[in-house]
């Protein structure tokens, strides 16, 4: 049972942390659905290992690793059962030049690499960092650099200069934090 001292800690790493939780989540799941599941999840985790996450130097770097950790067991769970459940390919209906931007940013998001995915989603998305991603991903800044680059090339070929003009994003890289 948590004390007092405790569920006031927890509430507010909940209340400081959780919706930077969830578009993290969602810009690496690219359903909002599924991010809320996976950051909801990752709360009750975080409360049946609350001594742990309230020791921790960087309690959202824990909370961001236990999501993401998550959200791969869900996402290779979802892909054991894909013969049963296959998604419709057609797009969902959307109704503003917001929504058709978001749309097609997650559908290039998710043609790239894991790791690369990862970092642009967590940098560019969910603003964190190179360091904190580096945490994050348990991998140095370099790789960190590295992933953010490949990325972004990666992004600009699939996209191509007009389309990103169009989609209003930005594949250029951070001066000082890239």
């Amino acid at each position: 049972m948590a004390t007092a001292t405790e569920r006031e800690q927890l509430d507010t790493i909940f209340r400081a942390t959780h919706g930077r939780l969830v578009v993290a989540m969602y810009a690496l799941t690219g359903d909002l659905g599924e991010a809320q599941d996976v950051v909801a999840e990752t709360f009750v985790r975080a409360v049946a290992h609350r001594r742990v996450l309230l020791e921790a130097e960087k309690p959202e770097a824990w909370l961001r690793t236990v999501a993401r950790n998550i959200a791969r067991r869900r996402w290779r769970r979802a892909t054991q059962l894909t013969s049963l459940l296959r998604r419709s390919a057609d797009p969902p209906p959307v109704s503003s030049d917001s929504a058709l931007n978001r749309v097609a940013l997650l559908a290039v998001l998710r043609k790239l690499p894991a790791p690369q995915r990862e970092a642009i989603a967590l940098h560019y998305i969910a603003d964190l960092s190179v360091a904190d991603i580096a945490v994050t991903q348990g991998v140095t800044v370099n790789a960190v650099k590295s992933r953010l680059a490949r990325g972004r090339a990666r992004l600009a070929e699939l996209l191509g200069e007009d389309s990103a003009e169009d989609l209003d994003i930005a594949i250029t890289s951070r001066s000082e934090s890239a």
